[in-house]
C-alpha cells in the first residue's frame, strides 16, 4: 500500500513517515473514536457540510468535543492539498484523547487527524456476501461512525474470501440492516425500499442523498423494516455510500442479480446523477 506523503494532526501538515499518535490514544487502546469519509473532485469536497453534522452528531453520542465546520474544511483542503490530490477520499477522524489502558478516559484533549488518498473508481457492479453475524440495533455504537470496526473487518474479509466485494447484515430482529460501508437498498414489485434508521443501520450521507432525490424524480422511496429474507426474492437491489454513489449489485450470495441492467437502479442513480449534479454542498 502506498501511503500518502503527508498528513495533518492537530492542526498542522506533517509528513507521514514522521507523523506520530501516542500509544496511550484511546483511539488507538479502545477505539474510541468518531470518523467521516467524504470525496472531493476537482479540488471540492462533496457534500462537506452534511458530513461535519453527522460527524458533530457522533462526537456528541460519544462525549468528544467536536471541530468547529472552519477547521474541519480547513483541515480537508490542507490536506488534499499537500498531498496534490485534487480527486480524493477523506477520511477525518477524531478520537478522545490519550486515556488509561481500561475502557475509562483521561482528560487529555481529543486527537484529530485528515488523511486524503487517491479517488478509486469502484467496478460497474458489486457482489455481496450475508455474513452470520449482526448488527445490534439497540447497541450503544448504533447510528454511530465510530472508529470501533472490527465487525466490519471480519465480515469484509470473510465476504472477500468467498468472492464478494462488500457484506451485508441483519439486525438481532433478523432484518435487513446495512453493509459494512454502505447502505442496502432493494426493488420489490417496482417499489424501493431501505431500512429505516431503526433498524441499526447507518445514516448515510449518499443514502439520505438518494431518497431526496428520488423524492424530486417522484420515483417513491419506503424506509420500512424489511425480513432479510427479502434479499432472496427481491427484483433488484444497490448499495449506496459516499466514494460509490448508486452502485448496483449483480449477486447476492450465489443468486444472480440484474446488476446495471436494473430497469429501477437506472432510474434512481439517474436520479441521483441529476439531484446532485453542479452542487457542492447539496
Amino acid at each position: 500500500m502506498n501511503l500518502p506523503a503527508h498528513i495533518w494532526i492537530n492542526g498542522r501538515i506533517v509528513n507521514t513517515v514522521e507523523a506520530r499518535i501516542s500509544p496511550f490514544d484511546h483511539g488507538f487502546l479502545v477505539g474510541d473514536g468518531v470518523f467521516e469519509t467524504l470525496v472531493a473532485r476537482n479540488n471540492k469536497p462533496f457534500t462537506p457540510t452534511r458530513h461535519w453534522k453527522r460527524l458533530v452528531a457522533s462526537c456528541e453520542s460519544m462525549g468528544i468535543t467536536p471541530p468547529a465546520f472552519e477547521v474541519y474544511l480547513q483541515a480537508i483542503l490542507e490536506v488534499m492539498q499537500a498531498n496534490g490530490l485534487p480527486d480524493a477520499r477523506v477520511r477525518v477522524t477524531l478520537t478522545s484523547g490519550d486515556g488509561p489502558l481500561g475502557s475509562d478516559r483521561g482528560e487529555s484533549p481529543s486527537t484529530m487527524t485528515a488523511a486524503a488518498t487517491p479517488l478509486k473508481p469502484w467496478p460497474p457492479t458489486e457482489t455481496v456476501l450475508i455474513v452470520p453475524w449482526t448488527r445490534n440495533e439497540r447497541g450503544a455504537l448504533a447510528g454511530i461512525k465510530s472508529t470501533s470496526y472490527a465487525d466490519n473487518v471480519r465480515a469484509l474479509a470473510l465476504a472477500h474470501a468467498q468472492g464478494a466485494g462488500e457484506a451485508l447484515f441483519a439486525n438481532t430482529r433478523d432484518e435487513l440492516c446495512e453493509g459494512t460501508g454502505t447502505n442496502i437498498f432493494i426493488v420489490a414489485g417496482g417499489r424501493v425500499q431501505t431500512p429505516p434508521l431503526s433498524s441499526g443501520c447507518l445514516a448515510g450521507v449518499t443514502r439520505a442523498l438518494t431518497i431526496e432525490a428520488c423524492q424530486a424524480a417522484g420515483i417513491t422511496v419506503e424506509e420500512v423494516a424489511l425480513p432479510i429474507s427479502v434479499l432472496q426474492n427481491c427484483d433488484e437491489a444497490f448499495l449506496t455510500s459516499s466514494t460509490r454513489d448508486v452502485h448496483p449489485l449483480a449477486r447476492i450470495d450465489q443468486r444472480e442479480m440484474p446488476g446495471v441492467s436494473g430497469a429501477v437502479t437506472q432510474q434512481v442513480a439517474q436520479a441521483f446523477r441529476d439531484y446532485v449534479a453542479g452542487r457542492d454542498d447539496p
